[in-house]
Parts: C-alpha cells; sequence; structure tokens
C-alpha cells in the first residue's frame, strides 16, 4: 500500500483525492469496465490494457476488468455499448479504425449515439514485409504494384479500418487505381502476422507495436511508417522522409454509454485525465512509439465532428464507401 500512496504523491494531489472516492458507492470507482471492441493482443486490447494498469497502479477504481467485444471494425461493441443506456462504469476504446468502419459498414449506430470521453493518444501505420521479401524498401513496393497490382496480397485489419485506407493511400501514390487493391482484412494485428509468417500475404498493415515483437526478432521488416514525421523510440522511417506525402494518424480514444448523467460524464473525465497525468502512461506512450495528443469535453467532440468527416472523404476518395 506504500508504494501506491507514493505514487499518487509524485502523480499529484487529485490522484489521492480519486483513492479516496474509489471507496464510495458504485460505479466506475467500483468498479470500471474497459471494452476494446476488438480481439486480445491488438490496438485497442493494449490501450485497454495500459489504462487498465495506471487505474490499478493508483487505485483510481475499487477494480478493473478489460472486455474484448471484437469485430466489424470494433461496430459490434459500439452496437453493444449504445444499448446500455445510464450505465456510468463503462469505457469502450475507440478510434480512427471505427470512424472508417462505420461509414464502411453502413452502421446504424455511430458515435454519435454514445458519450464522447477522451482523445488519449494518436497511433501509426506501419506497413511490412517478411524478412526474406524481395520488397527491400516502399519504393520497390509501388514499382511491384504498377506492373502486377492484384499480385501483390495486403493485409490489415477490418474493412474501412486505418490499415485499409492507409493500403488505400500508398496504392494511388503509386498511381495505381485503388480498386485494384488486393486487401485481406483480419480481426486484429496478431492474425496479420501470422498471415505474413506463413506465407499467405506479402505485406502487412497495422499499429507499430503489432509488428515489434517481430521485426526486433528480425522475421519482418519495416518499409515505413504513417507518421508526419520521425517517432521517439521508433527507429523506421516515416513514408514522408522515403519521398512519399501519405500520412494518417490512427488515434485512440474513449467513449461511454449514452445516457449519463453530466457529473457522471466528469468523473470519467476526471479518470482518465489522471491517467494521462500517470507516469505509468507517460511510460505507455513511448514504449508503443504513440504520440501524446490528448483532449476532453468540447475540444474532443469537434475533433470527432471533423474525424468523421476526414475519414469519409478519404473512404469516398478511396471508393471503400
Amino acid at each position: 500500500m506504500t508504494a501506491a500512496v507514493l505514487g499518487v504523491v509524485i502523480v499529484g494531489g487529485g490522484l489521492a483525492d480519486a483513492h479516496t472516492k474509489a471507496a464510495e458507492g458504485t460505479g466506475p470507482r467500483d468498479k470500471l469496465h474497459l471494452v476494446a471492441p476488438a480481439s486480445p493482443g491488438g490496438g485497442w486490447d493494449t490501450v485497454a490494457r495500459e489504462i487498465q494498469g495506471a487505474v490499478d497502479a493508483h487505485d483510481l477504481s475499487g477494480t478493473t476488468e478489460v472486455l474484448n467485444i471484437p469485430g466489424a471494425g470494433g461496430t459490434i461493441g459500439l452496437s453493444r455499448l449504445a444499448q446500455q443506456e445510464g450505465r456510468a462504469n463503462r469505457l469502450m476504446m475507440t478510434g480512427a479504425v471505427m470512424t472508417g468502419a462505420i461509414q464502411t459498414t453502413d452502421s446504424a449506430v455511430t458515435l454519435d449515439d454514445v458519450t464522447p470521453i477522451a482523445r488519449m493518444a494518436d497511433d501509426y501505420e506501419a506497413v511490412v514485409v517478411p524478412s526474406d521479401s524481395p520488397y527491400r524498401t516502399v519504393d520497390d513496393l509501388m514499382a511491384a504494384w504498377r506492373q502486377h497490382p492484384r499480385a501483390v496480397v495486403v493485409g490489415g485489419g477490418s474493412a474501412g479500418g486505418t490499415d485499409h485506407l492507409f493500403a488505400g493511400m500508398l496504392l494511388h501514390a503509386s498511381g495505381v487505381d485503388t480498386s485494384r487493391l488486393n486487401y485481406v482484412a483480419y480481426p486484429g494485428g496478431g492474425e496479420v502476422v501470422t498471415g505474413l509468417l506463413d506465407g499467405g500475404l506479402d505485406v502487412g498493415v497495422s499499429s507499430y507495436q503489432d509488428f515489434a515483437g517481430q521485426i526486433e526478432a528480425g522475421n519482418l521488416r519495416a518499409l515505413g511508417i504513417s507518421a508526419p514525421e520521425p517517432l521517439e523510440k521508433v527507429d523506421v522511417p516515416t513514408f514522408v522522409e522515403q519521398g512519399v506525402d501519405v500520412t494518417l494518424a490512427n488515434w485512440r480514444g474513449v467513449v461511454a454509454a449514452p445516457g449519463i448523467t453530466p457529473e457522471q460524464r466528469a468523473e470519467l473525465e476526471r479518470i482518465v485525465e489522471w491517467v494521462h497525468r500517470t507516469g505509468q502512461w507517460r511510460r505507455a506512450v513511448r514504449r508503443n512509439g504513440w504520440k501524446d495528443t490528448f483532449r476532453t469535453g468540447a475540444a474532443f467532440e469537434r475533433f470527432l465532428d471533423s474525424e468523421t468527416a476526414r475519414i469519409g472523404r478519404i473512404s469516398e476518395e478511396l471508393g471503400l464507401s
């Protein structure tokens, strides 16, 4: 208990107050459910477990639990959350993947049907190939696309998600019609890695962290990353640095159930604000190659509106919606 208290003091007085309130009443301070609308091991699952680690380390809730609800680019989890009106102890991971999937699948449920809480960080797309691939550089890949686009099998996450969008953006940059992209959608980054290692895929697109272990082991080679500028702790060149002017942020955020009170929303915002201030979260941002883009309230709502419009434009331009 002493170590936990010391951790609270280091981060700030607000965390000490959070610990006191965790023992009172019900709601997120009693038990906090963190929903990852994807399979274990992927990007949303990683974000949920990093949040869980910070919450647990500083006693921001009595207990925490990560719930995985995979399928359809996160829209299955979104649909379930939208049916849990007034449930104030649940936070669901969301982001650019879900924004794209909502439009591609013509989902009846959108982010307008839940309660925005916070944008936590931005993740970026890595494009990788097996270590023995003939594609040594992004120029090699783009040359292969120009010659026989359908012969290059690209794997990534859900149809319409950021992996799919970024693969289409790269193909478009190579001068090839995006309708000729040979894309295979998988439930998560772990399955993409398997497809690359067993020979079923020529190219993989996903969050850098999904590939980091296999890159370090020498089994995969990264051709580039979708960030606008080099990332701390990520030894992979951006596509911009390589003369290909394409970037895409896979932002990570959290939303809550509809129908919660303003007080309940404020309480959830306070919890994620304290998470954001912890050393655990700062280390997670560095370790996972994320960029801190934290915002809550009206600023996050404005971002959601602009991001929905932006992803819609990209999807339409690439013929994905």
